[in-house]
């Protein structure tokens, strides 16, 4: 009877102590060996354990729940605990990503990225667009630049009627500015457009190039400083599972996401954007924009800027402060 006494209190104990530990789970859209999952998701779960002295753990679920649009309300909708994506990929719903995706921005992903997560936490936050959930990190890939199988890359007008595969956000509307025509596709249908000759050409960071296996049908790439586009990402959270972790665990975790996060998600993607141009090496030849088309995109493009910092001000924010402020802030960062 006293064996069994110890063996219950033993085991209630051990199950009070499991019942301690929270386990968040995490939704995935993209292959494991993606950087964005290997060197940015994978590690922000190790840091929340370790932040939290292992009280609360992430795991990440094994395969898809949905479309990489669908992630966003898996979060709001408590399907999973937290989740990461494209805003972009949900057309119309957050109009304050138009400010980090406007074209000649920076020329690193970790400069953007730590800018754009200090406007929108004194700025952007203020539009209510991410009210439902707990928002972990915002941040931005490389610079978007052009690819193209073949073409004088010095012309001003190499972009006219060239068919460039496109993906969500503003790079479409950049696209068809210039003189392009835009052909709609997930990443994953790159090298099939590409290959069949449906798409001429690419608007992708280096990193995505290399990792898409599109090096073998491209042979041109026009470097823009800053780049032509950026795309915006987000980290977020379940609110009601936030507002479960006690206050220490939540502190805990603040101080490894937010800036922190924003940070090595940049230089995730400024790695990876090195070692794509790496690859390219022998295979892609890349061209300095030239200071006639700089000139022509930039004017070409100042009035698609102005109509996104208008449509991003429909939210109530001040989007020119904002927009300013960001410029700001990449600056002060490449300074460092």
């Amino acid at each position: 009877m006293k064996h069994l006494l110890t063996a219950t209190a033993l085991a209630a104990l051990l199950g009070t102590g499991a019942s301690a530990q929270t386990v968040l789970t995490v939704a995935n859209w993209l292959p494991p060996s993606h950087p964005l999952v290997s060197e940015l998701i994978v590690p922000m779960t190790e840091d929340i354990a370790e932040a939290t002295g292992g009280a609360v753990t992430a795991q990440i679920l094994p395969a898809p729940l949905g479309p990489p649009g669908a992630h966003f309300d898996f979060a709001v909708n408590g399907v999973a605990d937290i989740t990461f994506g494209v805003q972009g990929y949900n057309p119309g719903r957050f109009k304050t990503t138009n400010i980090v995706e406007l074209p000649f921005l920076g020329d690193s992903a970790e400069n953007v990225s730590v800018a754009y997560w200090n406007v929108f936490d004194e700025m952007l936050r203020d539009a209510g667009e991410y009210d439902d959930v707990k928002v972990l990190a915002v941040f931005s890939h490389g610079p978007g630049e052009v690819f193209l199988k073949e073409g004088d890359v010095s012309a001003p007008d190499v972009l006219d009627g060239v068919k460039l595969r496109v993906g969500g956000g503003i790079v479409h509307e950049v696209v068809s500015t210039l003189g392009a025509v835009p052909v709609e596709g997930p990443s994953s249908k790159s090298y099939e457009l590409l290959s069949q000759g449906v798409a001429d050409g690419i608007l992708f960071p280096y990193e995505s190039v290399n990792f898409f296996k599109l090096i073998p049908q491209l042979n041109e790439a026009i470097s823009v400083p800053g780049g032509l586009y950026n795309t915006s990402f987000y980290i977020v959270m379940n609110k009601a599972k936030w507002e479960s972790l006690s206050p220490e665990q939540q502190t805990a975790i603040d101080e490894v996401t937010g800036e922190a996060l924003a940070r090595k998600a940049g230089q995730m993607w400024d790695a990876a954007d090195a070692a794509g141009m790496a690859a390219m090496e022998g295979e892609i030849a890349i061209t300095p924009a030239t200071e006639a088309q700089l000139t022509a995109w930039q004017e070409a493009l100042s009035p698609l800027v102005q109509a996104k910092l208008d449509e991003a001000a429909e939210t109530g924010i001040d989007a020119e402060a904002a927009y300013e402020a960001l410029k700001t802030g990449i600056a002060a960062e490449a300074a460092e």
